[in-house]
C-alpha cells in the first residue's frame, strides 16, 4: 500500500522557498554540515573504522534518497532531506550528502593526520559556515562565484584561519590555508565544493607541514 505521505513530501520538496524558508533550511543543513567535524577526533581512535561509518553512513543515505524520489520515505532521514533540501534540488536526487561524506573519506584517505584534519574542518566550518553567513547577511555577490558573498567569504577565511592557527602554530601556514580554502570555497561547483575544498586544502596543508 502506497504511503500517503509521500506525495506530500515531493509537494514540500517541490514548492518555491521563501526567504524564511530558505534560511531554515540552511540551518539545518549546515548543522549537519558541521557535524563531520568530528572526523577527525574519531579517526584519531581508529582510522579504519571512521572511514568505514562514513562509508556506510553514506551508502545508507543513497539508499534512503533512493527510496524518497521514488515515494517511499526512510524514518528522520526523507524527512531531514526534504527540510534541508535547496530550490535547485526540487524533484531530483539530492547530492550534498554523499559529496560531504565522500570528501571527508578522502581527506582521511590521502593525507596524514594533521592535513587530513585541517581538511576536514575546512569542510566543515569554512563551507558551512560560509553558507550560513552568506544567507543571513546581505553584503554584495563576488562576480563570477554564481552567487557567493563577501559575508559567506570573510566567514570561511575566519573559520579555517582560526582551525588551522590551532592545528599547525604557525600564523603564516594558517593564513596561505585559509586563503586558498576560501579561493576553493567560490569556486562555482555547487555540491561538489564538499569534494573540491578537503582535497585541495588538505594538498596545501600536506606541502606545508610535509606530515
Amino acid at each position: 500500500m502506497a504511503n500517503p505521505a509521500a506525495p506530500v513530501r515531493h509537494l514540500v520538496l517541490s514548492r518555491p522557498q521563501t526567504t524564511v524558508d530558505t534560511l531554515r533550511g540552511e540551518i539545518v543543513r549546515k548543522g549537519l554540515h558541521l557535524l563531520i567535524a568530528l572526523v577527525p577526533m574519531l579517526a584519531s581512535f581508529n582510522l579504519s573504522a571512521t572511514v568505514a561509518l562514513l562509508a556506510t553512513g553514506t551508502l545508507f543515505y543513497v539508499f534512503a534518497e533512493k527510496m524518497r524520489i521514488t515515494g517511499r520515505t526512510v524514518f528522520i532521514v526523507s524527512d531531514l532531506t526534504v527540510l534541508a533540501s535547496r530550490e535547485r534540488d526540487r524533484g531530483h536526487f539530492v547530492i550534498g550528502p554523499v559529496t560531504l561524506g565522500l570528501g571527508a573519506m578522502l581527506a582521511l584517505l590521502l593525507y596524514p593526520s594533521t592535513a587530513a584534519a585541517i581538511a576536514v574542518y575546512a569542510l566543515a566550518f569554512g563551507d558551512g559556515l560560509a553558507s550560513l553567513a552568506g544567507k543571513m547577511f546581505h553584503t554584495p555577490r563576488i562576480p563570477g562565484t554564481r552567487g557567493k558573498t563577501v559575508a559567506g567569504s570573510l566567514a570561511c577565511f575566519a573559520a579555517v584561519l582560526l582551525s588551522c592557527l590551532r592545528l599547525t602554530g604557525s600564523p603564516w601556514k594558517a593564513l596561505l590555508l585559509a586563503l586558498a580554502a576560501t579561493a576553493l570555497e567560490m569556486i562555482p561547483v555547487r555540491d561538489f565544493d564538499n569534494l573540491l575544498l578537503p582535497v585541495g586544502t588538505g594538498f596545501l596543508a600536506t606541502q606545508l607541514l610535509g606530515r
